[in-house]
C-alpha cells in the first residue's frame, strides 16, 4: 500500500510539474488593491436593472444606437440583434459566423465589428457583412475586441492578444483567461484607414487591450487595459509605441482600479463610461509574481481555479480623469456588467454572459 501511495504521489507530483500548459507566465508589479473605497466606496445604484428579454440569445456585450434610431447588439450566437429602444421589434439584424465583442457605425451607417473569431467586417444598413481586414503588418489579428469609428472615418480597433485567439482556444472568455494569467502583454491598437485599405499599429505591449474610446477632439484615445486593471490615454499619432516605454504619447488615466476594465462608450456632457467584467481576486494578485505557481494552478480542475466573484460596477469619468458616477451591484444579480450606453433617458447595461439586457432610468440615477 505504501508503495501504492508514493507512486500516485510521485504521478500527482509530475503532472503538477510539468504537464503541458498554453501558457508561458510572466512576473509583474501588481499594486496593492485599495478595494471599494473612496470614488468607488460601495452602494447598490446599479441594483434593480429592469430586463428586456433577448429570447434565446445570450451575452449582449456591447450595444450601440444605430442611425436608424434602432438599437444593436452583439451576442454569443454570432447574431447581431436590431430593436426598439423600449426593448421592442426584436429581430436578428445579421449572423457573422463568429462573435462580435465591440462595434461603431461609420457616417454611411454601416456597422463596423469587431468579430473575435474572424477579423474587422463592414456591415451595411441591409445586413450584407463585408470583410475589411483581418491581419495588420502580414500577421494576423488574433483577438478584434473594440472598434470606434472617427468623424474622418478612420477606424481604430483593439487586438486584445497576440497569443489567443478565440477561434484557437474554445472562445472569448477561455482565449482571455489564457492572456490575462500569461501577462505576456501582447495587446495591441491598431487603426485602419479604409480609402487606402491600410492598416498600422498605433501601440503595443498592453495586457489584453479592451475598450475604446477617441476623445472629443480626436485626438486621443481612451483604452482599457483589463490584464493591469488600467485605462491609458494614447495619442492617435503614436506609432507603433511601446506601451512599457515612458512617452509623451501615452498616459495612464485610472492605474490600480477596483476590477477588470472591459469597455468604454463615450455618453451625454462629456461622459466616458467604463464596465468591469469582474472584481480584483486577492489570489490572483498574490499570484502576479510568482509564474510557476500559475502554471501549477492551470492544471488543477477549472473548478478549482480562483475567479473573481460576480459584483456589478460601472463608472463615468470626464477626459481629465475625473469619476463621475459610480453604480454598484455588490450581489451581482447581472453577470459581468462590461458596458454602459446612454440613450435618451436610459442606461443600458451590458454582460458577456447575461441573458437579458439590463436597464435603468437615467434620471433616476443621475439625481441620487
Amino acid at each position: 500500500m505504501k508503495k501504492i501511495i508514493t507512486g500516485l504521489f510521485l504521478i500527482l507530483t509530475t503532472y503538477f510539474m510539468l504537464w503541458p500548459v498554453p501558457i508561458e507566465p510572466v512576473s509583474w508589479d501588481v499594486p496593492d488593491a485599495s478595494g471599494y473605497t473612496g470614488p468607488h466606496s460601495p452602494n447598490e445604484r446599479l441594483a434593480g436593472l429592469q430586463l428586456i428579454t433577448l429570447n434565446d440569445d445570450t451575452g449582449p456585450e456591447h450595444l450601440a444606437l444605430g442611425k436608424d434610431g434602432k438599437l444593436y447588439t452583439a451576442v454569443a450566437s454570432g447574431n447581431i440583434l436590431r430593436m426598439n429602444t423600449d426593448g421592442t421589434m426584436l429581430e436578428v439584424f445579421a449572423h457573422t459566423g463568429g462573435r462580435v465583442l465591440g462595434f461603431d457605425f461609420d457616417s454611411d451607417g454601416n456597422l463596423i465589428a469587431a468579430d473575435a473569431m474572424r477579423g474587422i467586417l463592414s456591415i451595411t444598413p441591409e445586413g450584407v457583412i463585408k470583410m475589411l481586414v483581418d491581419h495588420v503588418n502580414g500577421d494576423p489579428i488574433q483577438y478584434p475586441n473594440s472598434v470606434v469609428v472617427a468623424s474622418s472615418g478612420m477606424i481604430y480597433v483593439t487586438d486584445s492578444s497576440g497569443r489567443f485567439a478565440p477561434s484557437d482556444w474554445g472562445g472569448t472568455f477561455e482565449a482571455s483567461m489564457l492572456d490575462i494569467v500569461e501577462q505576456s502583454a501582447t495587446g495591441r491598437v491598431l487603426e485602419y484607414r479604409p480609402e487606402l485599405n491600410k492598416t498600422r499599429i498605433v501601440a503595443k505591449g498592453l495586457s489584453f487591450a479592451n475598450g475604446i474610446a477617441l476623445s472629443d477632439d480626436e485626438q486621443t484615445l481612451f483604452v482599457n487595459e483589463t490584464g493591469r486593471y488600467r485605462v491609458w490615454k494614447i495619442a492617435v499619432s503614436a506609432d507603433n509605441l511601446e506601451i512599457s516605454q515612458e512617452s509623451p504619447l501615452a498616459d495612464i488615466v485610472f492605474d490600480n482600479l477596483p476590477g477588470y476594465p472591459d469597455n468604454l462608450m463615450r455618453g451625454d456632457m462629456g461622459r466616458i463610461w467604463l464596465g468591469f467584467a469582474k472584481p480584483r481576486n486577492a489570489i490572483i494578485d498574490y499570484l502576479a509574481d510568482k509564474p510557476l505557481l500559475r502554471k501549477i494552478v492551470l492544471r488543477f480542475p477549472r473548478a478549482l481555479w480562483p475567479m473573481p466573484e460576480a459584483y456589478g460596477h460601472v463608472i463615468a469619468f470626464t477626459e481629465d480623469g475625473e469619476i463621475v458616477i459610480d453604480l454598484q451591484d455588490p450581489a451581482g444579480a447581472y453577470p459581468e456588467t462590461t458596458s454602459v450606453t446612454e440613450v435618451g433617458n436610459r442606461l443600458y447595461i451590458q454582460s458577456l454572459h447575461a441573458k437579458n439586457l439590463g436597464w435603468l432610468s437615467k434620471d433616476a440615477i443621475l439625481e441620487k
